[in-house]
């Protein structure tokens, strides 16, 4: 019996409380939720604002330094990025007489590649157009064929054609008429400095005279293409190419 009068004089109590009794906890606290307890810990070996804030600097680093870590980060980002771009699609075709004959009637779609020469066609984006294509093939002897994308603003939407002559100090040795090694990059496919320049597609031997090679990129951005016709690999012959670039919505 006095158990039970015990009881119930401890309920009554507890309903009497109320969330004022207990200081620091409102009503309010307990609706959001349960409090942050770090918010009114008073961590006595913390240190104050401002040792805190001269721990985020290095003082043995000077701005310029910093300055040029930044930068160097970002570039690697930057580059990182455009290695996500997606690869080009490409094709072959048996049709090499009907290309040949086509092309012969445009102008300047058949060109001569002299030996030891590179040549560049620059192809910038334009905004009515969504990808640019290319078919090319060779009469006698393969040639390199590499595709890469310059990021630089555009300054003019027009096509250019750039030649240029192989800077390899190596020895050059005479090209090979026999088939051609899958994988065999050329000597004539230089590493890229410019930070502005992405592959998309490294410069390799194409049996460019017994197929017709082909294919498409779809824009990444404003840019200009480079189409790498590269015959810096060989010593004696030069080679006549049929080609066309355009584009396509």
């Amino acid at each position: 019996m006095d158990t039970l009068e015990a009881t119930s004089e401890l309920q009554s109590r507890l309903a009497s409380l109320s969330f004022s009794s207990f200081p620091g906890i409102t009503s309010q606290q307990c609706d959001d939720g349960p409090v942050d307890g770090l918010q009114s810990t008073d961590l006595s070996l913390s240190k104050n604002p401002t040792d805190m804030d001269e721990t985020k600097q290095d003082p043995g680093l000077p701005s310029e330094v910093q300055w040029l870590i930044f930068t160097d980060l970002w570039k690697y980002a930057f580059v990182h990025w455009q290695t996500k771009m997606h690869p080009p699609t490409t094709w072959t075709s048996a049709s090499l007489k009907e290309l040949k004959a086509k092309l012969q009637q445009e102008k300047d779609s058949v060109v001569t590649v002299y030996r030891g020469d590179i040549m560049t066609v620059h192809v910038p984006t334009v905004p009515e157009a969504k990808k640019v294509c290319w078919e090319f093939a060779t009469d006698g002897y393969d040639i390199g064929f590499g595709i890469y994308f310059d990021w630089s603003p555009v300054t003019s939407q027009s096509i250019t054609v750039h030649i240029s002559e192989s800077s390899d100090d190596e020895d050059e040795e005479e090209e090979l008429e026999g088939p051609v090694r899958n994988g065999d990059v050329e000597k004539g496919s230089k590493t890229q400095t410019n930070s502005n320049l992405a592959e998309l597609l490294p410069v390799y031997r194409q049996d460019s005279h017994l197929t017709v090679f082909g294919g498409s990129h779809d824009f990444p951005g404003e840019g200009t293409y480079l189409l790498k016709f590269d015959n810096s690999y060989s010593l004696w012959r030069n080679k006549t190419l049929y080609y066309r670039v355009y584009y396509s919505a």
